[in-house]
Parts: C-alpha cells; structure tokens; sequence
C-alpha cells in the first residue's frame, strides 16, 4: 500500500506501489486497473516486473450504472475503510501516517472476519 500526495498524477502513483510490491509476493502476476492507468503504463508494469496490467474498461455505449469486472472488489474495500472514523476525514500530516492508519483498520477488519470465522469452526465440532 502505498499513499501519496494529491498532486502525483494516478499512473505515476501506480509505479510507486509497482516499485512497494515487487518482490514482496512471488505469486503477484496480474493486476487490475482502471481506464486512468490506460496507455503507456501498461507496458512500463510488464517490462518493470513482468506483470499484467488489464484495465477493466467500461462498456462502449452504456449509459448510466454499469457494474464493472473486479471493480466492486476495490469499492468494496474503501468502503471497509471508511468504517474506521478516522478515516473518514483527512487529519493526517503526514503520507506515512495516512498509511499506518488504513494498515491498522485492515487489521482490524480481518481480526474480525477471523474471529467470526474461527467461532464458526469451534460451534461445529462442538
């Protein structure tokens, strides 16, 4: 995860977390994006780090609420996030800080799942 200021563009952003995450997991090939990283970062991903980058693309012609592929995954996500008050507005300082805030609510938010799950398997073999 990575947080920058508002002022780096989105696809210049995009390589900072390519530049966080490889190496970090072996397993890590494709990535999704949306239409902003179109273009020439697609091909900067796979030569950096043999990845692909598949942008998820609205629908030619569609009008209105489209549900887009793996989209929901992200929404979904930001939307556990913003469970977390502190989160809700922006009062850090600091882009490092911004960043322990949000690693510290996905904790939380897979503590519980954990939890809840772990109390699901002791009620069956009870």
């Amino acid at each position: 995860m990575v947080v920058h200021c508002a002022g780096i563009q989105d696809r210049d952003g995009a390589k900072l977390v390519c530049e966080r995450l490889k190496g970090r997991f072996a397993r890590l090939r494709l990535l999704w994006a949306d239409g902003a990283y179109a273009g020439e970062l697609v091909a900067w991903v796979q030569c950096f780090a043999g990845w692909v980058l598949e942008i998820v693309k609205r629908p030619e012609g569609a009008k209105g609420f489209v549900l887009l592929p793996r989209r929901w995954v992200v929404e979904r996500t930001f939307a556990w996030l913003m469970k977390c008050r502190r989160l809700c507005r922006d009062y850090e300082e600091t882009t490092r800080s911004s960043e322990a805030w949000i690693q510290l609510a996905m904790i939380q938010v897979m503590a519980k799942r954990l939890a809840r799950t772990d109390g699901k398997a002791q009620a069956q073999t009870a």
